[in-house]
């Protein structure tokens, strides 16, 4: 089985932004909801303060989205290459 690296890489992306998203608005609306992830965020996303404004979720969730493109492709592309060794593998144990 073999993964297609765009289509994962969109499914992560938006799943992950979709994520960041709703938390970044249900901050905005309960004031401390999930302040330690947001701080969290803050940390590695950069020009991303945790702010509790909705610019500042604006681009938590652009971030987000682009580290789940990246993270789904790299993951999709590695499995496939590993499923492509362990397939050959597999070739050459019923070949003999």
């Amino acid at each position: 089985m073999k993964f297609c690296v765009k289509s994962l890489a969109l499914t992560c992306g938006i799943l992950w932004a979709g994520c960041v998203f709703f938390v970044g608005v249900a901050n905005l609306i309960w004031s401390g909801y999930a302040v330690q992830f947001l701080h969290w965020l803050a940390s590695f996303y950069p020009g991303y303060t945790a702010g509790r404004n909705f610019g500042e979720v604006v681009i938590a969730t652009l971030y987000a989205l682009l580290d789940g493109l990246a993270g789904g492709a790299v993951f999709a592309w590695l499995y496939n290459r590993f499923d492509r060794s362990t397939a050959e593998v597999r070739q050459e144990s019923t070949a003999r």
